[in-house]
């Protein structure tokens, strides 16, 4: 599959078809098709080529693919750290965490991103000027569901239309993949480490975000907010400057650029 992708992002034919893979319409088609009683038969394929963990995973009935791609785990799977100075992974993923640099840029693979081109609107780009960006990558065998970083007082949903790359590391070093997918995101003005963004982006095959909260409101750390439909995804934080330490070890794999693997509600850095 990866060296399918590098073609696709490298050459002039791939481009042109990847004009239709990113179509908002291919991932709502393929999504109708997911929510279907049709797609139950995909569950065991999946389940076996994913290397899903059933022992992690609630009993049910799914009534579709997409019904057990967002399964719910059995409770105790995932505790969240409850230490008031520690911040959190909000999902299952492979982190990578880049400083804000030259005021509000950041690089991943070698693409330059404008935190302006991320969220569209400046007064929140200025506000994380010479922060820190992490960004969570989820692979299909994730659990893809993702609970509040931190509690506080969230504004409503911000949805910004756009297209559907994979963020598979491949098309992140040829694409502003970040700055182009659909995507949501609110900021919220947590309790201890001031405000924060944060953000889903959705990936090739995965248009559809489901945000549970989508208005202002209070909200509470390791609360469930939403979940991804089918396929990779990735959520976005961005921290203000000097206000969290992320752990040592998750700094020296970004900057070896590596990701790191984390678990929804582990601790990944000391609120300063």
């Amino acid at each position: 599959m990866s060296k399918i992708l590098k073609k696709l992002y490298s050459s002039k034919w791939g481009r042109l078809v990847l004009k239709i893979l990113t179509a908002p319409a291919l991932s709502k088609a393929a999504g109708c098709f997911l929510d279907s009683r049709s797609s139950v038969a995909l569950i065991p394929l999946f389940i076996k080529s994913a290397g899903i963990d059933m022992t992690e995973v609630e009993p049910t009935d799914w009534q579709s693919f997409n019904e057990f791609f967002t399964r719910r785990l059995k409770e105790g799977m995932r505790p969240v750290d409850t230490d008031a100075a520690s911040f959190i992974s909000p999902c299952d993923a492979d982190l990578s965490v880049y400083p804000i640099k030259d005021g509000s840029f950041f690089m991943v693979k070698g693409v330059r991103y404008s935190i302006g081109d991320l969220v569209k609107n400046k007064l929140i780009a200025d506000t994380f000027k010479d922060g820190q960006c992490l960004i969570f990558r989820l692979s299909v065998n994730h659990y893809h569901r993702y609970v509040f970083p931190e509690s506080g007082f969230k504004s409503r949903d911000i949805k910004i239309p756009g297209i559907l790359h994979t963020v598979q590391p491949v098309a992140t070093e040829a694409q502003n993949v970040y700055a182009q997918n659909s995507r949501e995101y609110c900021v919220i003005k947590t309790d201890t480490a001031g405000p924060v963004v944060f953000m889903q982006v959705g990936a090739m095959l995965v248009g559809r975000i489901s945000n549970d909260y989508p208005n202002p409101g209070r909200v509470h750390r390791g609360e469930e907010a939403g979940k991804f439909l089918y396929g990779g995804s990735t959520v976005i934080v961005l921290i203000k400057k000097d206000r969290v330490e992320i752990d040592e070890k998750i700094i020296k794999a970004s900057k070896e650029h590596k990701e790191y693997p984390v678990r929804l509600g582990m601790k990944i850095g000391e609120i300063k």
